[in-house]
């Protein structure tokens, strides 16, 4: 079980997206139908499953597809809107969570002329790969994305904060402890103890992705140990964490999407574009080229990955800083772990 947990965080990859298309002339898309399955985080999480609805919602603009959204209110939901897209003839099911993958290789295997794709979840691992991560579906597609770099990037401006405001702790505060959570983490450590030697960074679990007063209840108790910075990893849930970070006077860090805008006092944001991972995948389904077998990686070198709005505060040196450590990281002169060790 570690051996797949660990494999599903860094993945190897078999195709790697260069940069994210523009689609189609707007009418390639008609008569399609593409599905997308939420997680239990919900389409209104602000944050990854949101993100996600927006990449379908502008193939419904750009490209000419029907967009069938399915949210799932419990995990109970996963089976019986992944069942709505094959029984709607959907031309591609996405399945927007790791926490998906058990029921959508169920239904791959089930239904084989139905195409699906899965965020955060590599093609080549258990359930869709085999023991020895051989692919076992030609029609599920990996969306996969190193976090960990993009975590590196606001650990580096965590820890440097801190400093400035006077300590060396900071925190994560994680939904359920799953890979796509911990890869965001791992970066976000190690790259804030390589950037001030010294820093102590403390990592938590409200172990949900919707209730905000959990994460605050973690947020606070990292807050009481002594945290100048929080960097939320829950989804709709750590909103809550933002909301800790404000009362106590302190930095918060967003996730997935730029959230900025999303309390007082927001650092920056790790973002993750997987409203791309969704719009290329349907791009593959219009152009009559999907990949089933195969993933997209997103990474920092083709934008996968970014830094959200950056509050002004930030001095420039920090932002050089974070600079040196994505070329670093692009040039492969630094490597970071993608699990917590």
């Amino acid at each position: 079980m570690r051996k797949r947990v660990l494999m599903a965080a860094v993945a190897v990859v078999t195709l790697a997206v260069v940069a994210a298309g523009c689609g189609g002339d707007g009418e390639s898309g008609e008569g399609i139908t593409i599905a997308l399955v939420s997680d239990v985080g919900r389409f209104n999480d602000k944050s990854f499953n949101e993100s996600q609805l927006e990449g379908l919602q502008r193939a419904e603009e750009e490209l000419g597809v029907t967009a069938l959204p399915l949210q799932s209110n419990a995990v109970s939901d996963y089976e019986p809107n992944l069942r709505t897209g094959v029984q709607r003839d959907a031309s591609l099911i996405i399945a927007a969570g790791f926490l998906l993958a058990d029921a959508t290789a169920e239904f791959a295997e089930q239904f084989p002329d139905s195409n699906f794709a899965i965020t955060d979840y590599s093609a080549s691992v258990p359930p869709f790969g085999d023991d020895n991560f051989a692919p076992q579906f030609d029609n599920v597609l990996g969306l996969t994305y190193a976090a960990n770099e993009g975590g590196c990037l606001v650990g580096v401006l965590a820890a440097r904060a801190a400093e400035r405001d006077g300590g060396n702790v900071i925190g994560a505060v994680g939904g359920i402890k799953i890979p796509p959570v911990d890869i965001w983490i791992a970066g976000y450590k190690h790259c804030a103890e390589l950037a001030v030697p010294g820093t102590e960074v403390l990592i938590g679990y409200s172990q949900d992705f919707v209730a905000t007063d959990k994460c605050k209840t973690v947020a606070e108790n990292q807050i009481a140990q002594g945290a100048k910075v929080l960097f939320q990893v829950a989804g709709n849930c750590g909103l809550g964490t933002l909301a800790a970070a404000d009362e106590a006077g302190i930095w918060g860090i967003g996730v997935d999407k730029d959230q900025f805008e999303d309390a007082e006092r927001v650092l920056t944001s790790g973002v993750k574009r997987v409203d791309n991972g969704v719009f290329q995948a349907i791009e593959q389904v219009i152009d009559g080229e999907f990949a089933g077998g195969t993933d997209l990686l997103f990474n920092l070198e083709n934008d996968g990955l970014a830094l959200g709005q950056t509050d002004e505060s930030v001095p420039q040196e920090d932002l050089d800083e974070v600079e040196d450590y994505k070329q670093r990281i692009i040039d492969g002169e630094l490597e970071v772990p993608a699990a917590l060790s």
